[in-house]
């Protein structure tokens, strides 16, 4: 009979995959850089190799998570608000949002100045007054958001606090960054709004253009593939629910050039409810104070104030499967 032997003496076979063997193509990658400069060079394709840097995606967002933290004091935050350390905090989450936003929109003129072969445009200047104006606009966004919240209590049975409103909500998600963007909008700053507005975009399923103006007492109910394009106008007091589109009518390939700054997407007036997946398309179409647009509805031309716009009862088919 023979011993037992100890599993921790066992020697393992050798690995077959310690070396390199004729299976590896290394040698034919550098052929592919080549190509890739070459395709630069040309500008073929896009590249942007420059001692400019871009505004950074991961800071624009930071700014909008600082910027929440203000408008909405002790939602946000980690640590506990009172009374006497209210100003402190405020004061030190402002300004670190001056000096955040500052820097990016800086980075953002610097950038375009460097493509467009622009001249000097005082960059570092113009980019502290744009942040100090953004920073002065708050108190006013914070006005219109706390109106936004009340229109989501008012209209929405399902919800029982303005804290679920606050925290969960999709639609003021997308509503607190449009209102932020749209003031960077309004200012001139490039790139940034739409880093805002398209990390909204990622995080809701909810595409607010920062161009659009939107006023007080806005509510989207659910939320997901609601889209509003540049030069929409909505009113007050209106609500849309999921799947939305308050778009352009068709474009010829050129509408780059062509259609721009012009009004291409409609007007909603006030106290207006349009349902779910309805579109609304075109820059003459106006939908009048008081009307309401039912679900799964087309329209390209304008609705007199204070009208019902609903689809006729489709007729149901009941067949038996067995």
């Amino acid at each position: 009979m023979s011993a037992p032997t100890n599993p921790s003496l066992t020697i393992a076979p050798p690995c077959d995959h310690l070396e390199i063997d004729n299976s590896s193509r290394h040698e034919e990658v550098p052929k592919v850089v080549k190509e890739l400069l070459s395709s630069w060079a040309s500008k073929e394709c896009y590249e942007h190799i420059s001692l400019v840097s871009m505004p950074s995606q991961e800071k624009v967002i930071a700014m909008v998570e600082q910027a929440k933290r203000v408008l909405f004091p002790g939602y946000f935050t980690r640590s506990k608000l009172h009374a006497a350390n209210l100003e402190y905090y405020i004061g030190k989450q402002t300004t670190d949002l001056y000096e955040q936003t500052a820097e990016q929109i800086t980075m953002a003129i610097r950038h375009n100045c460097r493509r467009d072969e622009m001249p000097c445009t005082n960059c570092e200047g113009r980019g502290h007054r744009m942040a100090l104006a953004f920073i002065q606009a708050l108190p006013k966004v914070a006005a219109i958001l706390a109106t936004d919240v009340r229109a989501a209590l008012q209209g929405d049975p399902a919800t029982k606090s303005p804290d679920e409103v606050i925290f969960c909500y999709p639609g003021l998600l997308a509503t607190i960054i449009f209102r932020l963007a749209h003031e960077l909008y309004l200012l001139g700053v490039p790139i940034i709004p739409r880093i805002m507005t398209e990390y909204a975009h990622n995080q809701t399923g909810i595409d607010i253009h920062p161009g659009a103006t939107i006023g007080s007492s806005f509510f989207i109910d659910h939320g997901t593939g609601v889209v509003i394009g540049e030069t929409t106008v909505i009113g007050d007091n209106v609500r849309i629910y999921q799947g939305v589109t308050l778009g352009a009518l068709s474009l010829p390939r050129d509408a780059g050039e062509k259609m721009r700054n012009k009004k291409r997407h409609p007007t909603i007036e006030d106290d207006v409810i349009v349902y779910s997946n309805t579109t609304i398309l075109g820059g003459d179409t106006v939908i009048g104070a008081g009307s309401v647009i039912g679900g799964n509805i087309w329209l390209t031309e304008s609705v007199a104030p204070g009208t019902k716009v609903l689809l006729k009862r489709p007729e149901l088919i009941y067949a038996n499967s067995l």
